[in-house]
């Protein structure tokens, strides 16, 4: 122990001698230099006294499957407009919900669905412990007083974000107009209209003679109604040359007055936890069920059927065995003693046998490169996809998913050109979620994905973001606007903080 002591004390004593003089020991007792002060923040060439923002729900601040006063807090451009009022920018108002239930009631009473007769605009998602759950779930209590009949706010407003608005429907008359509902008229749009209902989207931000701008997802609800819906004809791509032509009038009106802007382009959707969080295989199945299916369910007749159809095909028509071996392989239904067995799926483009046996639907199972949509999940285990096929609402194919990275390609490449011949910054939203999807993205201390619940991007509805995930965007645009314009937002420290965001709601914020 002696020897130790010692052996401690000259270590001290090399360690002192080492110092060449007093000065050297000093430095060694110095706190470290404080960080380099920030610069002084400044709008560059840009005026943000009056913002405006168009777009729809992820500029309405749509979380969590609703609508509510927290998310609009929490909304990209209100975020955006916090920070621009350090640099001139005026205040910014939205139309604000009654509530933080989330959902919408006409004349009193929820809006039903004639023909599903279920609740057209819900309450909001909450954490249940395993998964997303209905706010009436575990809050019962919880119900919508937002009336857009009733009770809406007065503006004017400086956020014309709209839910479920497509390109088209932000430049059309009578968009807001209660009277035109359901038919023609959103009601996010009829809360926001007041005195002049036939007033469009773009007529309504116009009327502010805004200095500065934001445009956002013109073009999502594009294609996220067709692939939501499993691209099943019930909501159709919207044409490029619609597309143009809204996008082109809306830059227009937007910039007539001189105002600058920022526009973001889209995202590949069918990376969003709504299309990538249920497997093609998440069937388990024991022996005799498996035994079943294969044998005296009506599976056994069809994988027959196919065969007999095959056979004449190949008999009657140029389909070589070949072609004819490889699309029976494709088509055939099989189960296993196994815990992935894989759903069966309708799938339109396969060949039509209906003319040879009507029994013969364009059945196959699903592969790794299938899309099931989060709707199917709470349908399984009831048996959709197993004992019943599961029908092209909750499947994207491959040719489904190519048709929508077809359409937001080409709505990119016109966004691009929109904002390169009006002097307009953009934001390239399309690599910000791509990379989000594959490796991740940092913001501040936190690494964000686009998995469902725990990546802390996106929200419970598994397509639009959280609270985080709208800051995130918010730097984005001012990251856009700082190359574009010169400010210093990012440069000054004026961006938002990944900590005064959080990633989920309580159920008992009201």
């Amino acid at each position: 122990m002696k020897n130790i002591k010692y052996l401690w004390l000259l270590a001290i004593a090399l360690g002192l001698t080492a110092c060449n003089d007093e000065s050297d020991f000093e430095d060694m007792l110095e706190t470290p230099e404080p960080a380099p002060a920030l610069e002084v923040a400044t709008a560059g060439s840009a005026d943000f006294s009056t913002f405006v923002s168009v777009g729809a729900s992820f500029t309405a601040g749509y979380t969590d499957n609703a609508l509510f006063i927290a998310s609009q807090e929490n909304s990209f451009p209100n975020i955006m407009a916090k920070e621009f009022a350090k640099v001139g920018g005026g205040t910014f108002s939205q139309p604000l919900m009654n509530d933080n239930y989330g959902g919408l009631i006409l004349g009193g009473s929820p809006v039903i669905n004639p023909v599903t007769n279920q609740r057209l605009f819900t309450e909001r998602l909450v954490f249940g412990g395993a998964g997303p759950v209905p706010l009436q779930s575990v809050n019962p209590s919880a119900m919508s007083t937002t009336d857009f009949a009733l009770n809406n706010p007065t503006g004017p407003f400086n956020n014309f974000g709209v839910p479920g608005a497509k390109s088209f429907h932000m430049i059309a008359p009578g968009y807001g107009n209660l009277s035109n509902f359901p038919a023609a008229a959103n009601p996010y749009a009829i809360r926001m209209t007041g005195s002049t209902p036939n007033a469009s989207m773009l007529e309504l931000a116009v009327a502010q003679n805004a200095t500065f701008f934001t445009l956002s997802e013109v073009g999502g609800n594009d294609v996220l109604g067709y692939a939501t819906s499993g691209g099943d004809g019930s909501n159709p791509i919207t044409p490029t040359a619609t597309f143009d032509f809204a996008l082109n009038t809306l830059v227009t009106g937007l910039t007539a007055n001189g105002a600058k802007g920022a526009i973001g382009n889209l995202p590949d959707i069918t990376s969003l936890s709504f299309f990538t969080t249920v497997a093609h295989n998440p069937v388990p199945l024991d022996a005799a069920t498996a035994n079943f299916l294969n044998t005296a369910s009506p599976y056994a007749a069809y994988n027959a059927g196919i065969v007999q159809a095959y056979a004449f095909l190949v008999a009657n028509t140029p389909l070589t065995q070949e072609m004819a071996d490889a699309e029976i392989a494709q088509r055939t239904i099989v189960f296993a003693e196994a815990e992935d067995n894989a759903l069966v799926i309708i799938d339109e483009d396969l060949r039509d046998l209906t003319a040879l046996n009507p029994a013969l639907v364009n059945l196959r199972q699903a592969t790794s490169t299938d899309l099931i949509t989060l709707t199917a999940a709470s349908q399984i285990p009831t048996g959709l996809g197993v004992s019943s096929p599961m029908g092209d609402s909750f499947v994207l194919t491959p040719q489904e998913q190519q048709e929508i990275a077809d359409a937001t390609a080409a709505y990119n490449a016109s966004i691009s050109a929109a904002a390169t011949s009006n002097g307009l910054a953009l934001v390239d939203l399309n690599s910000i979620l791509a990379q989000a999807a594959t490796m991740g993205i940092q913001f501040d201390n936190y690494n964000l994905s686009t998995n469902l619940v725990t990546g802390g991007l996106i929200s419970l509805d598994g397509v639009h973001l959280n609270a985080r995930g709208y800051a995130l965007m918010a730097n984005a645009f001012l990251d856009a606007i700082d190359t574009t314009y010169g400010s210093n937002f990012r440069a000054s420290g004026n961006v938002a903080k990944a900590d005064d965001y959080g990633v989920t709601y309580s159920p008992s914020l009201q």
